[in-house]
């Protein structure tokens, strides 16, 4: 699971290392099936699951599939993924939810498009969900779009970032809500980003209750509050 990480925990000096960080709270029954499309046991890929406080067993699921745990004492997700980043030993860091799957040749696309990009900082994946709805699939050529042209990131579309760059930025910032976009808009005003042609496939289990059309315009309405109030998810309020 360290991958190209030795005993000592030194990298390699070619190629690009990658560690997958996982925030979970009771996800024992997507790990499975996350930590296997990762490719869990894979030698250049090394993965950390940052457990929350899970009732469900999610820890020992964890590391009975080989990756590394760690307990956070917040069950918030910007401060799980930056326990993470800090312990992570790759080159890139990779930022994953448990309900999403990262398809066949991620890693060879991600390491592909940065080494042929030296001046991005980082990206995300294609966006696709599991749900059958052409609704969806529109919103997902949407955030592909503005992923391309904005540079603004969703945590479902797989953020992925170099690790010296992360620790510049200072990480994700306490929030109660849009970590993941607050910490894309510091990204792309520090470097260029790019999207990646390998897909991140989510469940897309947030629109079972109210459905895709109705959970979409209630979360463009709570991300235009976001954009003009950011204060107001401040997690220290």
């Amino acid at each position: 699971m360290k991958g190209r990480f030795d005993s000592a925990g030194t990298a390699p000096q070619f190629g690009l290392t990658v560690s997958v960080i996982v925030p979970v709270l009771n996800e024992a029954a997507n790990l499975p099936s996350c930590l296997a499309a990762v490719g869990a046991a894979r030698r250049d890929v090394e993965v950390i699951v940052v457990d929350g406080g899970s009732s469900d067993n999610s820890a020992n699921v964890a590391r009975e599939l080989g990756a590394t745990v760690l307990s956070s004492p917040l069950p918030q997700r910007a401060a799980q993924m930056n326990l993470g980043a800090a312990t992570a030993q790759g080159e890139v860091l990779v930022f994953l939810h448990a309900d999403t799957l990262l398809l066949d040749g991620w890693l060879a696309a991600l390491q592909d498009g940065l080494r042929q990009r030296p001046d991005a900082a980082g990206g995300v994946f294609r966006r696709r969900f599991q749900r059958p709805s052409g609704f969806l699939r529109l919103t997902c050529w949407l955030a592909n779009w503005r992923a391309r042209q904005f540079g603004w990131f969703l945590g479902d579309q797989t953020i992925f970032v170099r690790r010296a760059i992360f620790a510049a930025l200072g990480g994700y910032r306490a929030m109660t809500a849009f970590e993941d976009l607050e910490f894309s808009l510091r990204l792309r005003k520090h470097a260029p980003t790019i999207l990646l042609s390998a897909t991140a496939c989510s469940s897309g289990r947030r629109f079972a209750a109210k459905g895709p059309v109705r959970q979409t315009l209630a979360d463009l309405r709570l991300t235009a509050r976001f954009l003009r109030r950011r204060e107001d998810f401040a997690a220290d309020r």
